[in-house]
């Protein structure tokens, strides 16, 4: 018996592996290689040039956290843009909402987009809704001729190499800035603090979003799949503070089951630990 194992390097010195039952799907598009895998602890997931992106049981967590956090602080937001998010998940979150208006979903690569359809329906069902507008071109293009148009941007990008490099540049940031509405509010995907790497492009994008942004903060969750298992997310906007102006009786009212995200946990996910307050503090 030949056992499978799916590993990836998280550090030159630190591995992760997954014990897999076949690897089912491989192809290499323009931008990057995509391989989708069968296991039994996680189920079906996919990687990105040999990188983690998106699996079946811990999806969940990054995609309530992305989506709802901001959603909670303005309760009627209307039109959204989403910048990568290839698996179709954010964009699954955001239709939860009927109050949404519009989902425009910016993703350089359609192979990613195409596959999850295909293997990943999990995450990627709900981008037929008709809210959802597909964009296959670069997000920081597509970004910078909008003008106050979007109530929320989120950007659920790969880290910052290959097709993810643009999305953690100032001009980028500043490009988003102008396309979000009065009270806009930009979420991204901010890397991790815990390996020297991850922590040193956690450092940039906080230091350019305070430039950018006059409110601009951090937090957390658990991605136990995710190099460390502790990720981040930036939360910068132009007029909400997000802990004094969460709106927990409205955000309850929309009646959304989650598996991670509730509103107790969204106040305490901008309580950092000591380590990385530091780190982003060192950076202002």
């Amino acid at each position: 018996m030949i056992d499978l194992w799916y590993t990836e390097s998280h550090t030159e010195n630190v591995r992760f592996s997954i014990k897999i039952n076949k690897h089912f799907h491989s192809e290499t598009s323009e931008f990057q290689k995509i391989d989708f895998f069968e296991s039994t602890e996680f189920g079906t997931f996919f990687t990105l040039d040999g990188l983690m992106m998106v699996n079946e049981k811990d999806e969940f967590v990054y995609h309530d956290m992305i989506s709802h956090v901001p959603l909670a602080v303005n309760p009627s937001v209307k039109k959204v843009l989403v910048i990568g998010g290839g698996d179709g998940g954010t964009a699954r979150e955001l239709t939860r909402y009927e109050s949404i208006e519009r989902i425009d979903m910016v993703e350089i690569d359609e192979a990613v987009v195409r596959a999850c359809q295909k293997y990943l329906p999990l995450t990627a069902s709900k981008l037929e809704d008709s809210r959802v507008n597909l964009y296959f071109e670069d997000g920081v293009a597509f970004v910078k001729d909008k003008k106050d148009e979007y109530d929320l941007i989120l950007v659920d990008s790969t880290d910052p190499i290959g097709p993810g490099e643009g999305l953690f540049t100032r001009a980028f940031y500043q490009d988003c800035f102008d396309a979000l509405t009065k009270d806009g509010i930009l979420v991204n995907q901010h890397e991790s603090p815990y390996y020297q790497r991850d922590a040193i492009a956690m450092k940039k994008a906080h230091s350019k979003l305070k430039e950018i942004f006059p409110i601009s903060k951090v937090y957390q969750f658990h991605m136990p799949t995710y190099p460390s298992g502790h990720w981040l997310f930036g939360f910068a906007s132009k007029s909400f503070d997000p802990i004094k102006d969460i709106k927990k009786d409205e955000w309850n009212k929309f009646g959304l089951k989650t598996k991670y995200y509730n509103t107790d946990l969204h106040v305490g996910c901008f309580a950092l630990p000591t380590y990385v307050k530091e780190m982003l503090d060192k950076n202002e």
